[in-house]
């Protein structure tokens, strides 16, 4: 009994640590958008303007979206183990609804702050609720059946990369939602499809069928060398096919002006939509993270784990403080129309900043800062959700 105890802790606890880890990894993105200077002049990416410290400061959030869809596929399996598969299809479609409804009113105001709603953004909850429903009819396929279909999706579907539907219409919106990232223009509003749901809802699908290696009775020693296999598998793979410069991804590597940020060309794969690379590098990442921390139990897993345990809380919050956060830095920069971009369209949009923003080091410091700040408000919802397990509406938060 104390073993599987302990095997049961350790499962929840090193799903957890991932989870909270790439929390805390997923606000300096969020932060490094509002508040560094440079966010509002080129892409951190772009290697003929970016630094080595801009670059990696936005390369390391490419983990944050696909490992969270992987486990929360994860999730929905350990939470099929106490329901029928009718019964898990039902919560996957509400909490799916559920969730594409929280992005386009809640997290879409996170964004704005403008009451009329002159954007909206299909992200990254978006794409997760809809992957959820996509789950939901998935998971009545043979397990097996399901592990070739998300590979094969995850694996092929860069063959749609040259497939585009032009125009502001509604079949080029349907496939943008699929697979093409694109602005498009509705009456009066502006519509942002930035997480198209090929390959993500196969990602999440993948979760799930890995599911079954973090159940009570899978031999702990067991799941360990499956998940490395898996992780360091899939790096190697990633390493191989990135190099042939032939498939996988439609940013192609190239010979920089020096070593060093050929190296950056070479990790630079393509996020909208995730790449085969992306994907081998970042759920490769996954794997061999799972397969090493779970022997681990310190006071930092203690404590990044709260994160991971409560992940909506906060990631609805995060946006709104980093959002306030900008309006009070941007109303005490001189010069600054701060009225005009709050009410007019999101900071990401507006050009004439007029010096606003802050240094690298100084927007890291803002980062630590706010998920310090966060840790007691999601340290007191975690112990208020394992009290009231009775409540039916905290799962869906």
């Amino acid at each position: 009994m104390n073993a599987t105890a302990t095997i049961t802790k350790n499962r929840i606890t090193s799903i957890d640590f991932l989870r909270g880890t790439i929390m805390i990894i997923m606000a300096l993105d969020h932060v490094r958008d509002y508040l560094f200077f440079g966010s509002f002049y080129f892409d951190p990416l772009d290697l003929t303007k970016t630094s080595g410290a801009l670059f990696f400061t936005r390369w390391i959030t490419h983990f944050c979206a696909p490992i969270f869809l992987l486990l929360a596929g994860t999730s929905a399996y350990l939470m099929g183990r106490k329901k029928s598969k009718s019964e898990l299809s039902v919560f996957l479609v509400k909490r799916g609804l559920w969730l594409v409804l929280l992005e386009m009113i809640v997290v879409n105001f996170g964004w704005n702050f403008n009451p009329a709603f002159p954007m909206f953004f299909f992200i990254t909850i978006w794409a997760l609720g809809v992957s959820m429903i996509a789950l939901a009819a998935l998971i009545h396929l043979p397990k097996r059946l399901l592990l070739v279909l998300s590979i094969a999706i995850i694996a092929g579907h860069n063959l749609l990369d040259h497939i585009h539907v032009p125009g502001n219409t509604l079949a080029g919106f349907g496939w943008s939602l699929l697979h093409d990232q694109q602005f498009f223009t509705w009456h009066n509003e502006m519509l942002l499809v930035g997480y198209p749901i090929i390959p993500l809802f196969a990602i999440m699908s993948l979760g799930y069928c890995l599911g079954e290696l973090f159940t009570s009775e899978f031999d702990t020693a067991k799941r360990k060398k499956i998940l490395a296999t898996v992780g360091f598998s899939a790096l190697a793979l990633f390493v191989v096919l990135r190099y042939s410069n032939i498939y996988g991804d439609p940013v192609k590597w190239s010979t920089q002006k020096d070593g060093f940020f050929t190296f950056l060309s070479f990790l630079n794969v393509n996020k909208y939509p995730p790449s085969l690379l992306y994907v081998l590098l970042t759920i490769g990442s996954a794997c061999v993270f799972l397969a090493f921390a779970e022997k681990v139990q310190n006071g930092v897993v203690k404590v990044v784990s709260v994160y991971g345990r409560v992940p909506m809380f906060y990631y609805l919050i995060h946006i709104y403080i980093i959002h306030l956060i900008a309006v009070i830095s941007s109303a005490v920069t001189p010069g600054q129309d701060w009225h005009r971009w709050l009410m007019d369209k999101p900071i990401w949009f507006t050009t004439n900043l007029k010096g606003y923003g802050f240094s690298l080091p100084v927007t890291y410091l803002i980062w630590i800062a706010i998920v310090v700040g966060l840790y007691p408000l999601c340290k007191k919802y975690d112990a208020y959700k394992q009290k009231h397990k009775e409540k039916w509406w905290l799962s869906y938060l």
